[in-house]
């Protein structure tokens, strides 16, 4: 995947499309078909064909349909397909928060929604996966100073609202790292402080969740950078993503180095603190916020 921009591309793909595009990718290089040919069968150039593989836009179901009779797909496989792409063209849940969220933050959501582990590192803030009302209010609020209240209400509602995932069934493995400037940085006054803490010690008890604070102590480290999630799925088609963002504009990286630097520097992390340490500093924090 490449840096996304506001306003670049179309809708945020969601996994579903991105799947399809990597079987449409695997499809055209197991017949033989070059970039150039299968952009001539839809008359089309061959950059339109890269991105339906990257899923920088929709599957149209004519298109897909074309380009798998190209690769040689028998009837059955093409109906199949075609009826997954359109599913896949469906926009996500997320799409009603649209007009209060950056274009290049929904496919983050997306992302998130599908997948099966995830990893984060945050030296500013409480991940937003495990932030409370009061918590997610205060940050939104400070980070979009001249939106409206309701806008800010609607940008609290989705980042509430993603939280759900946690509590599925198939939920994912989530594994944040924090640094402990996180816990002295006071946001929404002492008692959203007490209360956010309240929830990290809570959260740290599920199994699915862990939750490690790199103390001051730790001093420099591999990891002292910019905030980043570590995506992985459970379909083999779609590669461990990492996704890193600056003040106005993100980074979604799938490239094998740049995701085992990350993972290497968030394993290297956790190894600063342990889970016993963590949360004797959460209680530890929250008596100071008391």
């Amino acid at each position: 995947m490449s840096e996304a921009r506001p306003g670049a591309g179309t809708s945020a793909p969601t996994v579903l499309r991105m799947i399809l595009g990597k079987r449409l990718q695997d499809m055209r290089l197991a017949a033989g078909v070059s970039l150039d040919d299968a952009a001539r069968a839809l008359r089309v150039k061959p950059l339109t064909i890269r991105r339906l593989e990257k899923a920088e836009v929709g599957l149209k179901p004519l298109y897909v349909e074309k380009l798998l009779e190209t690769y040689g797909a028998g009837r059955q496989e093409i109906d199949e397909f075609v009826e997954l792409a359109e599913r896949a063209n469906e926009p996500g849940w997320w799409h009603a928060y649209r007009d209060v969220v950056p274009s290049w933050f929904t496919a983050y959501v997306s992302l998130e929604t599908g997948a099966r582990m995830l990893r984060t590192y945050e030296p500013h803030y409480v991940t937003g996966l495990l932030q409370t009302y009061g918590y997610a209010r205060a940050v939104l609020r400070g980070g979009f100073p001249n939106g409206s209240e309701a806008e800010l209400e609607k940008r609290v509602d989705l980042r509430l609202r993603r939280q759900s995932l946690l509590e599925r069934a198939d939920a994912p493995t989530l594994w944040v790292v924090m640094e402990e400037a996180v816990l002295h940085r006071v946001v929404g006054g002492s008692e959203v402080m007490r209360e956010q803490i309240d929830k990290l010690l809570a959260v740290s008890e599920l199994e699915h969740v862990s939750v490690d604070i790199v103390p001051f102590t730790a001093g420099a480290h591999v990891g002292a950078c910019a905030p980043f999630t570590y995506f992985r799925f459970e379909e083999p088609e779609l590669p461990d993503i990492v996704y890193s963002e600056i003040l106005s504009a993100s980074v979604y990286l799938d490239e094998r180095a740049d995701v085992v630097a990350h993972l290497e520097a968030h394993n290297r992390m956790s190894l600063l603190t342990s889970s016993a340490d963590s949360k004797a500093l959460l209680n530890r924090m929250r008596k100071e916020y008391s």
